[in-house]
């Protein structure tokens, strides 16, 4: 009985934070009606933010990086009790700010500079603020999010770029201009009130799973909706990205809509590499989507791509479908045909199966179909091999003098002729084996990239259905 794994969605980013407007009792003298008033004075009742003793809140000052590390452990109440130090050269144990940048260090929100140093004092860029948000909240890792910005540098690895387009998407931030985020540029106080308050109000029906979750003992890698793509969003977070609430690697699932999708995750368990396959539906509960996985060993049905390229008649009247020992499985299979050189047929079993092509002169062609189980994959892997017991080249480069054949016992692989007096070549098949045969030309052909240097004839089968192919070869130069 497979396994069905139920969770709990709907997870808010504001966690057990209140939200709601702060009544205005304490007042500063600077703030107003700005845009970031409601948010200052909102977290400035909750004791998360202060003023100066003038009475004022000087919302254009830049914020340094050890008061953001005391602000988000605040917010987010932290238990600041039991640190382990970071060891960072510059902030010692009587720093104000040290239980805050020990606790976020820990949970590996933060990290240093290179030559040691935190920079408590420093002023805290939006990039920084931006990566710093992103990882103490626990926010969607997502990755396919268009990039407005051009002073953004976007890597595989995680960046503060990927950060900052997170909170992008999620309405936190925005640009300095409209294709500028200006990363490097310090926060001020308001704009980090604002980006804050946004950040607790921005709620998430996202789950997060851990490798125990899937009874794995790590978790190294998923594979998610290979079909029905935006039924959910599947996010694996590691190394530097990681969640503060989960040291381990772990999966994000963020459902989009009602529907079924699938998951393939792979960990270890016991030291052994492991893959398992779900699937992944998504229901609307009480208005909030809720997932569900159900493990299985499904495969779902496969398309296969027949080729017409070499064909001189692409007109394709039917097609029936056989076992490789001749046993007829349909007259009639359905297929679809795209662009001119390409037809399509579904598979739903492994196996080897032979497709034959009827087409509209007359001809039948044949073509193998092997598929495949995959662990990766939800589908099988598929390859095809048009039967083609003979092929002829013709090189048009009249100077390419004798030819030699490289490859000993060759005629266990295929008989190859060349016309008398001609650059025509033939190969044929002679069944006994598969395998390649070089033949190299006595002057090759230089071209302005390339070196042709001969030709090779390949052999390849599958089950009953044979192909013999021949191909130039040789090698690119430099320009």
């Amino acid at each position: 009985m497979k396994k069905i794994l139920p969770f709990i969605s709907g997870l808010a980013l504001a966690c057990s934070l209140p939200i709601g407007v702060a009544a205005n009792t304490k007042q500063f003298s600077d703030i107003s009606t700005q845009y970031f008033a409601e948010a200052v004075y909102d977290l400035a009742e909750r004791n998360i933010i202060g003023g100066y003793a003038d009475g004022t809140f000087k919302p254009g000052n830049s914020i340094t990086r050890g008061q953001a590390a005391a602000i988000i452990v605040k917010m987010l109440k932290f238990d600041t009790s039991k640190v382990k130090n970071p060891g960072f050269k510059d902030v010692s144990t009587n720093n104000g700010y040290y239980k805050a940048i020990a606790t976020l260090a820990q949970k590996g929100i933060i990290g240093g500079y290179s030559d040691g140093r935190y920079g408590p004092n420093d002023p805290i860029k939006r990039g920084q603020i931006a990566s710093i948000i992103v990882k103490a909240f626990d926010l969607p890792r997502s990755t396919n999010i268009e990039n407005p910005f051009k002073d953004l540098e976007i890597s595989y690895l995680p960046s503060h770029g990927d950060n900052i387009l997170v909170l992008y998407k999620l309405g936190i931030v925005g640009g300095t201009s409209k294709d500028k985020f200006s990363p490097n540029a310090y926060v001020t106080r308001g704009q980090a009130a604002t980006m804050l308050q946004k950040t607790e109000q921005t709620k998430i029906p996202m789950t997060v799973l851990k490798a125990s979750d899937f009874e794995l003992d790590a978790l190294s890698w998923i594979t998610p909706d290979q079909i029905n793509k935006d039924v959910y969003e599947g996010i694996l977070v590691k190394g530097k990205a990681q969640s503060t609430l989960y040291p381990e690697n772990t999966m994000q699932l963020v459902p989009l809509k009602e529907g079924t999708s699938t998951l393939i995750v792979r960990g270890t368990k016991a030291n052994k590499e492991v893959n398992k396959k779900y699937y992944v539906h998504v229901k609307e509960e009480n208005g909030e989507l809720k997932p569900t996985l159900k493990q299985t060993d499904d495969y779902l049905p496969t398309k296969v791509d027949l080729s017409l390229y070499e064909l001189t008649n692409k007109t394709v009247n039917n097609i029936t479908l056989s076992t490789m020992e001749g046993q007829r499985l349909s007259d009639n299979v359905p297929f679809e045909k795209y662009n001119d050189y390409y037809v399509s047929v579904v598979i739903d079993k492994p196996g080897q199966y032979i497709a034959t092509l009827e087409l509209a002169d007359g001809q039948h062609i044949r073509y193998a179909i092997e598929a495949k189980t995959n662990p990766d994959s939800f589908f099988y892997t598929i390859e095809t091999l048009k039967e083609q017991l003979s092929d002829t080249y013709t090189e048009l480069t009249p100077n390419i003098g004798k030819h030699k054949i490289t490859t000993k016992n060759y005629e266990q692989i295929a008989s190859i002729t060349r016309g008398p007096g001609t650059n025509i070549f033939h190969a044929e098949l002679t069944g006994k084996k598969e395998g390649s045969v070089i033949m190299e030309y006595e002057n090759s052909i230089v071209m302005e990239t390339a070196v042709q240097t001969g030709l090779s004839v390949v052999v390849k089968k599958i089950g009953v259905i044979w192909n013999v192919d021949i191909g130039f070869i040789g090698f690119t130069t430099d320009m």
